[in-house]
């Protein structure tokens, strides 16, 4: 398994080297589209109104939800692009299993996703003027936020794997995280509250959102709960990923686009 993270590790740094410009517009894109979102709410409220760790707490949701854009285009696109090379069929006849090749590529990833969201972040920090936290602690809860998200890519990979083409689904899909990782779950009153424990990724923002916008020390108690549903979300994934295998090698599917 280190030998295949090696591997993957080398084939994404040639990747992002050799298709760098893609990822500087991808970069710049984001950070664009929401220094727009942020002059447009500062318009609508008026001159006088002060955000406060309100816009810290949108900074962090929207950041996560890049993360998550990345993680789904590597994992769901990722499919979708080997099966138009040709290059599918391959991989599902390494030693491997195909689950294991994703989400150590997924892994291998991170390091280049760390560095091009804390840009992101850095370049929106500088033009709102936002001042986060960054405890040591805050490790904890964005690892369960990335196990919610590899499951949700696994999920969407199965789509995938047996659909080929699934922009569009992405797309929707990629709307519905960021009114999930930018609305504060924390806002929510009644039997809506108990949704945050079991939408994905939902427990782990509102934990950042208080480590990073609120300076407020980790809850343990509600970081147990975000592990419990970032690790059910990756089982989920992966469950959903191994039937979909099943079924695209029982109809033929591996071989065709």
């Amino acid at each position: 398994m280190f030998r295949l993270f090696l591997t993957e590790l080398k084939r994404e740094w040639i990747l992002q080297l050799r298709y760098s410009a893609e990822i500087i517009s991808f970069v710049i894109g984001l950070t664009i589209v929401f220094y727009g979102l942020f002059q447009s709410t500062r318009y609508i409220a008026g001159p006088g109104v002060q955000l406060g760790d309100r816009l810290d707490s949108i900074i962090v949701g929207y950041v996560l939800w890049s993360f998550s854009l990345f993680i789904l285009g590597e994992i769901a696109g990722g499919l979708q692009r080997e099966a138009q090379t040709g290059t599918l069929e391959q991989l599902f006849l390494s030693p491997f299993s195909a689950a294991q090749i994703f989400i150590t590529r997924g892994i291998a990833n991170l390091t280049i996703q760390f560095a091009l969201n804390g840009t992101i972040l850095l370049l929106i920090m500088v033009m709102t003027g936002s001042r986060l936290s960054f405890p040591p602690t805050l490790l904890l809860p964005l690892g369960t936020v990335l196990l919610g998200a590899y499951g949700l890519a696994l999920a969407m990979g199965s789509l995938a794997l047996v659909l080929k083409r699934v922009q569009q689904v992405l797309g929707i899909f990629q709307f519905l995280l960021f009114f999930l990782l930018l609305i504060p779950a924390e806002s929510w009153a009644g039997s809506a509250n108990f949704l945050v424990w079991l939408l994905p990724m939902t427990p782990g923002t509102e934990l950042l959102r208080a480590l990073m916008a609120r300076g407020q020390p980790l809850d343990w108690v509600q970081f147990l709960i975000a592990l419990l549903n970032g690790v059910a979300y990756l089982v989920l994934g992966l469950f959903l990923f191994g039937v979909a295998e099943r079924q695209a090698k029982r109809r033929g599917l591996l071989g065709g686009y």
